[in-house]
């Protein structure tokens, strides 16, 4: 579709506005303005950022449960079908025992999927901060690992406090985690000594 022009003087010519003129200067508009709240949010902080990974957390909990549920469904509507003669063991395990281990192992199987799912699920719903949230991972896991402790020290009276920060939703989580290892570390080196 071509664009009516119009002289201005000799050497400039000019766009004459039109309906789809109008539309298009609206839509580099309304993306000019997103360009900038997409800089201000270049600027995740660290409390919004746990507070997200909190959220991620809290759908990973959510479709687990659901997906439990189903595995131990499918498992008993499955293994429930099948006809088994208890004068034939399975693998030298008699079927009753063997039919019920394989449904709890379709709900452990729920129980390993659930999470992935939901995670799946999170990311689908905050495409648009996905490269500010994987940035801001990064960089968390870069502290994570600088101030984490020494696995090596443990001891079964010294369990290493949360060795990987899952559990950190908060500053207050964090620092709280911080002093964990801190005092992870003392007791450690005192019990060397």
């Amino acid at each position: 579709m071509s664009v009516p022009l119009a002289r201005v003087s000799r050497h400039e010519v000019r766009l004459v506005p039109s309906r789809i003129c109008r539309r298009a200067v609206l839509n580099i508009r309304h993306n000019s303005t997103t360009a900038v709240s997409e800089a201000e949010q270049q600027n995740l902080s660290w409390s919004k950022y746990l507070e997200i990974r909190k959220s991620k957390r809290k759908w990973e909990t959510a479709v687990t449960i659901p997906a439990c549920i189903l595995g131990l469904v499918g498992g008993l509507a499955y293994f429930g079908s099948l006809e088994s003669d208890a004068t034939k063991p399975i693998m030298g395990i008699d079927p009753l025992f063997f039919y019920s281990g394989c449904t709890v192992s379709c709900m452990g199987l729920g129980y390993l999927i659930g999470p992935s799912i939901g995670a799946a699920g999170w990311r689908m719903t905050h495409r648009r901060t996905m490269n500010l949230i994987e940035a801001k991972d990064r960089e968390f896991h870069r502290h994570i690992v600088k101030n984490r402790v020494d696995p090596t020290a443990q001891s079964a009276t010294n369990p290493v406090p949360d060795f990987y920060g899952e559990k950190i939703g908060s500053l207050h989580q964090y620092r709280q985690w911080l002093r964990d290892q801190a005092r992870f570390r003392r007791k450690a080196r005192f019990a060397e000594e």
